[in-house]
């Protein structure tokens, strides 16, 4: 599960892909689901039988409170296994680490642009000799810009390096162009030219490389397969994406009465559920006995759990 804590930020880095419906809020998210009390935590995480959760932001650590309080909410429900990665913009203190023992796993560094010709002389590097000190995993995850070989001093003193396709976004997208960036293809959001900049550190061991494609297509449709498999009512059908498609019949008042009657008498019990003013059920039903059902007639594709409907087919 990704666990947004807060949209506030202490660095104001260009290339930031942070929507603007996050940035600068307090506003808590777990995965695409605002939260308002910890019991919503929970049940997301539940939703999509999540092994673990990624704490992010803005930056996490100017509520440091919560996010201890949250990390040790999960633990509690789920166990010790529960696998707890944290982003950080800072270089936390010893204080900060000490809050975090126990209910953080693994620590992930961001050092600002800026920083990285001078890595081996930031708080950065202190502040990874504390973490490693004191259990925690450790290490540097930022996204693909030249001069990502700067970062090469920093190996022995990490645990690993994650590297991110630099992503065109909403609020990043001046920025972008009056740097001369451009979209690498019409179908994802990295930019040109962005691998190249990292093949000198990839060819290392602790390096990790994570395109633009494999978060669109494979970290995001894997976690709304969790979510369908846990959330889909009998008659929905999960395809391969992670979404569900299901038929909606929307007959008018007066034919509601005898739409139910027959969806009782000829489906399945479970094959169909009454939804106020409209009946769904499984779509190859709705197709099946169209000619005999009075209404609009729709097929509907969307992501899980009452998520955002991405194609509606007439009958």
């Amino acid at each position: 599960m990704v666990l947004f804590v807060t949209g506030r930020c202490h660095r104001r880095c260009w290339y930031c892909p942070l929507s603007s419906e996050r940035k600068g809020t307090d506003t808590v998210w777990a995965n695409d689901r605002p939260v308002d009390i910890d019991k919503e935590i929970i049940e997301e995480a539940e939703k999509m039988s999540a092994l673990g959760t990624g704490i992010t932001g803005g930056e996490p650590l100017l509520c440091l409170e919560n996010v201890a309080r949250y990390c040790r909410l999960l633990k509690d429900h789920f166990g010790p296994e529960h696998h707890i990665h944290l982003y950080t913009a800072k270089a936390p203190s010893e204080t900060e680490l000490a809050a975090m023992r126990g209910v953080v796993d693994e620590i992930r560094l961001h050092p600002p642009h800026e920083n990285w010709p001078f890595i081996l002389d930031s708080d950065f590097i202190a502040s990874a000799k504390r973490a490693k000190e004191m259990g925690f995993s450790i290490g540097i995850e930022v996204p693909s810009l030249p001069g990502l070989e700067n970062l090469i001093p920093a190996l022995p003193y990490l645990d690993f390096l994650n590297i991110n396709e630099l992503e065109w976004g909403e609020t990043n997208a001046y920025a972008m162009r009056e740097r001369g960036y451009e979209l690498a293809d019409a179908l994802h959001n990295a930019i040109d030219g962005a691998r190249a900049w990292a093949d000198e550190l990839c060819r290392h061991e602790k390096v990790h490389w994570c395109s633009s494609g494999f978060k669109d297509s494979v970290q995001l449709r894997e976690r709304l397969k969790r979510i369908a498999e846990n959330t889909a009512r009998p008659f929905d059908e999960i395809t391969p994406d992670g979404t569900i498609v299901y038929g909606v019949l929307e007959p008018s008042e007066e034919q509601m009465s005898a739409s139910m009657e027959f969806c009782e008498r000829k489906l399945e019990h479970g094959s169909f559920e009454s939804c106020g003013e409209r009946i769904e059920m499984a779509w190859w039903l709705l197709t099946e006995y169209a000619d005999e059902l009075f209404g609009t007639k729709t097929v509907v594709e969307r992501y899980p759990d009452k998520g955002t409907i991405v194609e509606v087919t007439p009958v």
